[in-house]
């Protein structure tokens, strides 16, 4: 990292007002550039905006500090205008690897993005979806009949995997998470941990009758037979967290809280 004084900051807010409002303010007091000359991003909004803006870290490789100007903020800190070049100075940096998915849709057509969360495939009707599983290119689940299916990285393991009944993953665990959404056959499957290195691949059974579409965080391509995902070990993305209050204490937090019923 660059000292205190010479570090240069490209501020990056969401549409939402408060973001916007937050990002004026903190361009008042502190010297700011365009994000191709900066040395860190400070991202203002929530998760989803962070995940917007780390998928533009994929090219740029600049490390991303979160201020929560959102909802939830699991990936982001605590908003202050004071003492941000002292946090910035002191904070804790996190390195991850993004899932980069391929697919291929029912036109012959491929396509292909990162995830830093997960990658989900969702039915798009009332019919539920049927998939075909494979591991390193092994058929592992000949049919799966439910409404989705989902591979997550350690950090997007408290996100929709989480919601989907899916396990927790340490941040540094060089596992994935394969976690069925509301699988019907096999009723009780409840998934599979994963090597890191593994790769998942999908088979869309009777892909134009029951049509599925694949979704990286926030990025849907419809209608695809087939998926293949893989975590991309050559991009590394840099979050910073405030001391003590780290993605991997989050995660590990997030194990303990009570159960709401």
């Amino acid at each position: 990292m660059t000292q205190i004084e010479h570090r240069k900051i490209h501020f990056s807010a969401s549409d939402s007002d408060e973001a916007q409002q937050a990002k004026n303010d903190l361009e008042k007091q502190y010297p700011h550039v365009e994000i191709d000359d900066a040395d860190i991003v400070v991202a203002l909004g929530g998760d989803g905006h962070m995940l917007q803006t780390l998928r533009k870290m994929v090219e740029l490789e600049k490390p991303v500090y979160g201020m929560n100007r959102g909802t939830v903020g699991f990936l982001m800190n605590d908003y202050s205008v004071p003492n941000l070049m002292h946090r910035l100075d002191h904070a804790e940096m996190v390195k991850l690897h993004p899932l980069q998915m391929t697919c291929v849709d029912i036109n012959e057509t491929t396509h292909e993005n990162f995830a830093i969360n997960e990658v989900s495939l969702l039915r798009e009707t009332r019919q539920a979806a049927k998939l075909q599983i494979s591991v390193d290119k092994k058929v592992r689940m000949n049919e799966l009949i439910c409404d989705g299916c989902l591979v997550s990285t350690p950090a997007g393991s408290t996100a929709y995997n989480l919601s989907a009944h899916g396990p927790i993953l340490p941040i540094n665990a060089s596992l994935l998470a394969l976690t069925p959404i509301s699988a019907f056959r096999p009723r009780r499957w409840h998934g599979a941990l994963l090597p890191h290195d593994a790769v998942i691949g999908f088979r869309v059974l009777e892909a134009r009758k029951r049509p599925v579409s694949v979704v990286s965080d926030n990025i849907e391509i419809r209608d695809v037979q087939s998926v293949s995902i893989r975590e991309s070990q050559d991009i590394t993305l840099k979050l910073l967290f405030d001391p003590g209050q780290s993605l991997s204490e989050r995660i590990l937090t997030e194990q303990f809280l009570p159960s709401l019923h």
